[in-house]
């Protein structure tokens, strides 16, 4: 899907063909898409392919007529019917008319743009809007890891009581996202060092605070990513020795209460035996049933209250 936009008396609006100074937003593209822009525009297929291979590294390529910057974006992807997160390459490719952006999701880092809800937005002005996209997708990885902190806390305390493996499932697939973001991340902060040196794109000193931003907010991101996967870890190490713990206090209660009823079965096996009933206590009384009963109840409450002052209850 191509969409096109170009900001004209201080609004954004959407076009129905390319024009100078207008941005052309590519979400998914089909190969044709690819070849018409490519053809248009003088830029390489591959490289306008590359951002929707979910495996492209973050770089920058400058040749003759156009700069391709590739960076990471956050993404939500379901997995057993829940959200997790994850990350996709995104290509911004800065050409002499036009700024293109090509993805394989729709992403609200973009869609922000497109409704008009980012100020000093022009699409003319290339450098401000690239700085500005990348500002956006360090602001969405601060906001997703803010709510990873916030499922990871509800997974703890739903941890306090459990012995089931779900939970800590839930914690991996989180540090998972965790991972995925750090990774990504310091990536971009490459991409953002080298965008500072490339000379052919130009730097106007009014983006200059938005640079200082940009790489403030990417710094950040990486440091709650790092501070956020260290806590999740050893939130994990530790959950996972409570789980078993609790396992063996559940143990050690089921095999009290197996040691306390296992001596009323023990005495009614030997009453239960077929052997000669002039060798067997109370035999031959007529409260004898009543006796052996009482005996092995008065037993088995006593190894009870005796395992009670161990603790083994």
């Amino acid at each position: 899907m191509i969409r096109i936009y170009k900001t004209e008396d201080q609004s954004t609006r959407q076009l129905e063909k390319p024009e100078d100074g207008c941005w052309i937003a590519m979400t998914d593209p089909t190969a044709t898409e690819l070849y018409e822009v490519a053809q248009k525009y003088d830029i390489e297929v591959d490289d306008l392919r590359a951002p929707l291979d979910e495996e492209e590294r973050s770089r920058i390529e400058m040749e003759e007529d156009y700069t391709l910057i590739l960076v990471d974006i956050p993404v939500i992807e379901e997995r057993n019917d829940k959200d997790w997160y994850g990350t996709i390459p995104m290509g911004i490719v800065v050409a002499d008319k036009v700024i293109i952006t090509v993805c394989l999701e729709d992403t609200p880092i973009l869609n922000a743009f497109m409704d008009g809800r980012v100020r000093n937005f022009y699409t003319y002005m290339k450098t401000r809007f690239i700085l500005q996209i990348l500002y956006k997708n360090a602001s969405m990885f601060l906001h997703y890891l803010r709510i990873i902190d916030k499922k990871s806390e509800i997974v703890e305390s739903r941890l306090h009581k459990s012995q089931r493996n779900r939970e800590l499932i839930e914690l991996l697939e989180l540090e998972k996202s965790l991972v995925y973001f750090t990774t990504s991340l310091r990536s971009n902060e490459v991409v953002l060092e080298k965008l500072m040196k490339v000379e052919k794109i130009k730097h106007y000193p009014e983006d200059e605070d938005l640079l200082e931003d940009v790489i403030i907010e990417n710094k950040q991101a990486i440091e709650m990513a790092n501070i956020y996967s260290g806590i999740l870890s050893g939130t994990m190490d530790a959950f996972a020795s409570v789980i078993s713990n609790n396992l063996n206090i559940v143990m050690k209660f089921l095999a009290t209460i197996t040691i306390v009823l296992s001596i009323p079965t023990m005495v009614y096996s030997a009453y239960g035996m077929n052997v000669n009933s002039a060798g067997m206590p109370f035999a031959d009384s007529p409260y004898g049933f009543w006796i052996v009963i009482g005996i092995s109840l008065v037993i088995a409450l006593i190894v009870a209250l005796f395992f009670s002052k161990k603790d083994m209850f």
